[in-house]
């Protein structure tokens, strides 16, 4: 059985894929690529953040708050730039 941190490491390839299309692609509006590429920094973040939660105080990223909520802040920054950047291709479209 493939432990969910392999399954999870595996899941960036797919993902690296997603980003160089997407990349290439004259249609994708650039502020939500970088909205999308912001998630890589999100994982960049809560990876080495996990590994301080577990080491620093013997309990998963989740039950740390404020270096969960420092986590997330970067997914939001993520999803803020994704809004940002469909909706400005949305008016520029009308």
């Amino acid at each position: 059985m493939i432990s969910k941190e392999t399954l999870f490491a595996l899941s960036l390839f797919p993902y690296l894929g997603f980003l160089w299309f997407l990349s290439r692609s004259p249609q994708m509006p650039r502020l939500a690529l970088y909205g999308f590429y912001g998630t890589l920094v999100f994982v960049a973040i809560t990876i080495p953040a996990g590994i301080y939660a577990q080491l620093h105080y013997g309990e998963s990223l989740a039950n740390v708050d404020w270096l969960h909520g420092g986590a997330e802040v970067f997914l939001t920054l993520s999803n803020i730039l994704l809004v940002l950047g469909f909706g400005q291709a949305v008016r520029q479209l009308k």
